[in-house]
C-alpha cells in the first residue's frame, strides 16, 4: 500500500512539474519576449522566484516518492523516474542558474536581453523534456501495473 501511495504521488509531482515547465516554454516565457525584451526583464525575476519553488519542491518530493515507490519494490521504472526528475536539479543550480543571476540584474533596454532570453528558453526546454520523460516513465508503470492487475 505504501509503494502505491509513493507511486501515486511521484506521478503526481512528474505531472505538475512538467504542466508548469510545459506552460512555460510554450506560453509565458514565448509572450514575455513577444511583449518586448524590456518587460521580459524585469518580469523574469518575480516569475522565477515565485516559479523555482514550486518547482524546485515538486522536483525533490517527486524523486524522493519515486525513490521510495522503487525500494518498496515497485520495479526499476521508478528508479529511472527519479534519476530522471532529480537530474532537473543539478541541471537547473549548474546550468540555468548562472544564467538566471545574468538576467535578474540585467539592464532592461541592454542590447544583449533578447540573446540572454532566448538562451534561457532553450535551457529552459531541457527542464520540460526531462519531466515530461519522467512523467511518462510513471504513467507506463502505472498503466503497466494496472493491465497486470486486470488481467
Amino acid at each position: 500500500m505504501a509503494a502505491q501511495g509513493a507511486k501515486v504521488l511521484a506521478t503526481f509531482c512528474c505531472g505538475v512539474f512538467f504542466g508548469a515547465a510545459a506552460y512555460i516554454s510554450l506560453v509565458q516565457h514565448p509572450a514575455a519576449i513577444e511583449t518586448g525584451s524590456e518587460f521580459a526583464v524585469r518580469f523574469f525575476a518575480p516569475m522565477y522566484r515565485r516559479a523555482s519553488i514550486m518547482q524546485a519542491s515538486l522536483a525533490i518530493v517527486g524523486s524522493i516518492a519515486s525513490i521510495v515507490a522503487y525500494l518498496l519494490g515497485a520495479g526499476r521504472a521508478w528508479l529511472l523516474s527519479a534519476i530522471l526528475m532529480g537530474s532537473v536539479v543539478p541541471f537547473t543550480l549548474l546550468v540555468v542558474e548562472p544564467l538566471n543571476d545574468q538576467i535578474k540584474v540585467l539592464d532592461p533596454s541592454a542590447e544583449r536581453a533578447v540573446e540572454l532570453l532566448m538562451k534561457w528558453g532553450r535551457l529552459h526546454w531541457v527542464r520540460t523534456i526531462i519531466s515530461g520523460l519522467s512523467f511518462a516513465v510513471c504513467l507506463v508503470a502505472l498503466v503497466r501495473r494496472a493491465t497486470k492487475f486486470l488481467a
